[in-house]
C-alpha cells in the first residue's frame, strides 16, 4: 500500500511528525494506540507477563530515543513491532543463559489484566467453559513456546496478530517466500504438539 510518492500510507504519520518535534502528548497517543498489541506480541514470544511488560517498556524507550532517526520508509507500527520482536528474542536468550526457564503449560494465564486478550462469547460463559478456555490457551501457549524463535515469531505475527505476509517480511527483514515456508513449518510443528493434548486436528 503505497501513496503517490515512495512512502507507505501511514495513519500514524502526523503523530510521528509531532513526536519528532518533541511533542510528548503526541508520543503518548502513539503509546496508548500500540501498547496492547505490543504486549500481546511480547507475551506470546516470551510466555511470561512480567517479562513482556518490561520488553514493551524497553521498546517504547528505544522508540522515543530513536524516533528522529525513523526514516518513514516503512509503517511506524511495522518499525515498532519489529523492535518488540527483537527485544523479545534478546530476552529469551538472556533467560536461557540465566536460569533454565521453561514456560509450563500449567502456569495460569494473567486473566485479570486487561492487556492480555481474552475473548469470550457475549453471553456470560459458565465456570467450566472459562476453565476449559483457560486450559486450552495454556496448552496453545506451551506449544508456541516449544517452537524455535524464527518459527515462533512468524506464527505469532501471522496467525495470532493477523499481519500480512508483506508486513511480516518488512518487520523481520526476510523475503515473503521465507515467511511462508517458516509459517508452513511452524504450523506443522504446532499441530503436532497440540495433537498430544487434543488428539487429531
Amino acid at each position: 500500500m503505497k501513496s503517490n510518492g515512495s512512502k507507505p500510507l501511514d495513519e500514524d504519520y502526523g503523530l510521528v511528525t509531532l513526536s519528532k518535534n518533541g511533542d510528548v502528548d503526541a508520543f503518548e497517543i502513539l503509546v496508548r494506540k500500540h501498547q496492547k498489541r505490543m504486549l500481546n506480541i511480547a507475551y506470546r514470544m516470551v510466555g511470561n507477563y512480567e517479562d513482556a511488560c518490561e520488553i514493551v517498556q524497553d521498546a517504547f524507550v528505544s522508540v522515543y530515543k530513536n524516533i528522529k532517526k525513523f526514516d518513514e520508509r516503512s509503517m511506524f507500527s511495522t518499525w515498532v513491532y519489529a523492535i518488540v520482536i527483537n527485544l523479545s528474542k534478546n530476552r529469551l536468550k538472556q533467560l536461557k543463559t540465566k536460569t533454565h526457564y521453561e514456560h509450563s503449560i500449567d502456569d495460569p494465564l494473567p486473566e485479570d489484566n486487561k492487556n492480555i486478550k481474552a475473548e469470550f462469547a457475549s453471553n456470560e460463559p459458565s465456570v467450566l467453559e472459562r476453565l476449559e478456555q483457560t486450559e486450552r490457551q495454556q496448552k496453545i501457549q506451551g506449544c508456541i513456546d516449544s517452537l524455535d524463535n524464527e518459527h515462533k515469531e512468524v506464527i505469532i505475527l501471522r496467525d495470532i496478530q493477523g499481519f500480512s505476509y508483506d508486513e511480516i517480511s518488512d518487520m523481520l527483514k526476510i523475503p515473503e517466500g521465507t515467511v511462508k515456508s517458516r509459517l508452513f513449518r511452524a504450523r506443522d510443528a504446532l499441530k503436532n504438539c497440540l495433537k498430544k493434548f487434543v488428539g487429531d486436528l
